[in-house]
C-alpha cells in the first residue's frame, strides 16, 4: 500500500507543477440573468444590457436602460481513487458575483459599459480526506479559486432597419489563488530521507486586454440572426508563492490566455408571445496547450494542458404570458475540453449538460428577474496508470441562480 501512495504522489505532482487553468468548469456560462434562465442561447436575440457580453450589436434600438444582477454559483461532486483508499468530496461553497450594465440609446447610435464577471469558480477539498495521496505526509490545504472580471466600454450603431453592428472592449482583471502540497519532499534533519513535503501556497492577479466584435441582423419581426467574435486575451498574471513549512516565498510571472470565442445564433419569435433561440458558441481552447510559470529564484515551471477546442449547443424559450410576466427555459451542452491525461480535480473539466429556468416580472420601467440553472456533469472514470496525471472517479454538478434588477430611463 505505502508503494501504491508514493506512487500516486508522484503521479500528482506532476499534475500540479505549475498550475493555473481556465476550463469549462470555472466558466458561469451566466452572464446576465434573462441569459442565464434561456441557457445562454442569446447571441440572435441580445435584447438586454448582457448584450455587451454577448453580441454588443444587439445595444443598437434597445431602451436606454440599467441592469443590474447577482449570481451565485455553487458547485458540487467528488474524487475518489480506490488503489489509494481516497473518496473526497468537493465543498460545496457559494461564489457569488456582482454585475452591472448600463445602455444608453441616442436615435441609430447606442453605448454600453459594463463591469460584469465572465468567468469564476474554484474547488476547495477537506484535505483530511486526500491524505492517501501523500503517504505519510500531511494533511494539506487543497483549494483553486479563479475570477475574472471584466470591464467594458462598447458602442453600437443601426446601419438600416435590419442590420446592427457593435464593438466592446474588454479589460480583463484577473485573480487566482491556488493551494496544494508542494512538488517535492524535502531532507530537512539531513539524513538522506525526505521528511518534509511543503505546503504550496500561491496568489496572483493581472490584466489583459481585448475586444468584442458583433453583428445582428433583424429578417422581419419574426426571425433575427447574431454572430459574435471576441479575440483571444493574454492576462498577464503576477504574485507570489510559499513553500509554508520552510518560510520560503518567491514572486512569478504566468501568462494565462483567455482564448478565442465565435457564437452565431437566431432567435425565432411564434405569433403567441413566444421565441425560441439556438446558438453554436466556439471556444479555440487548443491554444492554451501550457502554461509556463517563471519564478524569480526558484527557475521555470511548466504544466501541459493539450487541450481542444470545443463547440457548445445552447437552446432557450421566452414566452411573455401577459403584460407583466415573461418564462425562460434553456438547455445547453457543454463537452470537455481537458483531455484525459491532464484531468485533475481542482480544475473540474466535464462533458456537462445543463437545465435553465428564468422570470421577469415587469412593472412599468422597472423589471425584477430571477433565474437558475442545474449543470450535470459526467462522471470521468480514469484507470490507474501512468498516461494520466490524475487516475480516479471525477465528478462535477453545478447550481447556479441569479437575481435581477432593470431600470429603464
Amino acid at each position: 500500500m505505502k508503494k501504491i501512495k508514493l506512487v500516486v504522489l508522484s503521479l500528482m505532482l506532476m499534475a500540479f507543477f505549475s498550475n493555473s487553468v481556465l476550463a469549462n468548469g470555472l466558466s458561469l456560462n451566466s452572464v446576465g440573468t434573462r441569459a442565464l434562465g434561456m441557457g445562454g442561447a442569446f447571441v440572435g436575440l441580445a435584447n438586454d444590457g448582457s448584450a455587451l457580453y454577448w453580441n454588443p450589436a444587439g445595444l443598437a434600438g434597445l431602451d436606454s436602460r440599467i441592469y443590474v444582477f447577482a449570481t451565485d454559483v455553487i458547485p458540487s461532486g467528488y474524487y475518489k481513487l480506490d488503489a489509494a483508499n481516497v473518496d473526497a468530496a468537493l465543498e460545496a461553497n457559494h461564489y457569488i458575483s456582482p454585475n452591472f450594465f448600463m445602455n444608453y440609446t441616442m436615435g441609430d447610435l447606442a453605448f454600453g459599459f459594463g463591469v460584469y464577471v465572465p468567468a469564476g469558480l474554484g474547488a476547495e477539498y477537506n484535505g483530511d480526506d486526500l491524505t492517501n495521496l501523500t503517504a505519510h505526509f500531511g494533511p494539506y490545504e487543497w483549494m483553486s479559486k479563479l475570477a475574472v472580471i471584466n470591464i467594458s466600454p462598447g458602442v453600437a450603431y443601426k446601419v438600416n432597419d435590419q442590420f446592427s453592428v457593435g464593438l466592446a472592449l474588454n479589460i480583463y482583471y484577473g485573480m487566482f489563488d491556488l493551494k496544494r502540497p508542494s512538488e517535492t519532499a524535502i531532507d530537512v534533519t539531513g539524513d538522506g530521507v525526505p521528511d518534509v513535503l511543503p505546503q504550496y501556497s500561491e496568489t496572483s492577479t493581472g490584466l489583459g486586454y481585448g475586444a468584442t466584435l458583433g453583428l445582428k441582423y433583424q429578417m422581419n419581426d419574426k426571425v433575427s440572426f447574431g454572430a459574435t467574435y471576441r479575440t483571444a486575451t493574454s492576462v498577464s498574471m503576477e504574485g507570489t508563492a510559499e513553500l509554508v513549512e520552510l518560510n520560503m516565498e518567491d514572486n512569478f510571472k504566468r501568462d494565462v490566455t483567455w482564448p478565442t470565442w465565435i457564437a452565431a445564433g437566431v432567435a425565432l419569435k411564434s405569433d403567441n408571445n413566444m421565441t425560441l433561440t439556438i446558438d453554436l458558441q466556439y471556444s479555440n481552447w487548443a491554444k492554451l496547450d501550457k502554461l509556463v510559470a517563471e519564478y524569480d529564484t526558484w527557475g521555470e515551471g511548466e504544466f501541459v494542458l493539450n487541450w481542444e477546442d470545443a463547440i457548445q449547443l445552447r437552446m432557450g424559450l421566452e414566452h411573455k404570458i401577459s403584460d407583466c410576466t415573461t418564462y425562460r427555459l434553456g438547455y445547453y451542452y457543454d463537452p470537455a475540453p481537458a483531455p484525459d491525461a491532464t484531468l485533475n480535480f481542482l480544475f473540474p473539466s466535464s462533458t456537462n449538460h445543463a437545465i435553465t429556468g428564468g422570470l421577469t416580472y415587469n412593472m412599468g420601467g422597472i423589471q425584477l428577474e430571477a433565474a437558475a440553472e442545474y449543470l450535470i456533469g459526467a462522471e470521468r472514470s480514469l484507470p490507474y496508470s501512468s498516461n494520466y496525471a490524475m487516475p480516479g472517479d471525477h465528478q462535477l454538478n453545478v447550481l447556479a441562480f441569479s437575481l435581477g434588477f432593470g431600470y429603464n430611463f
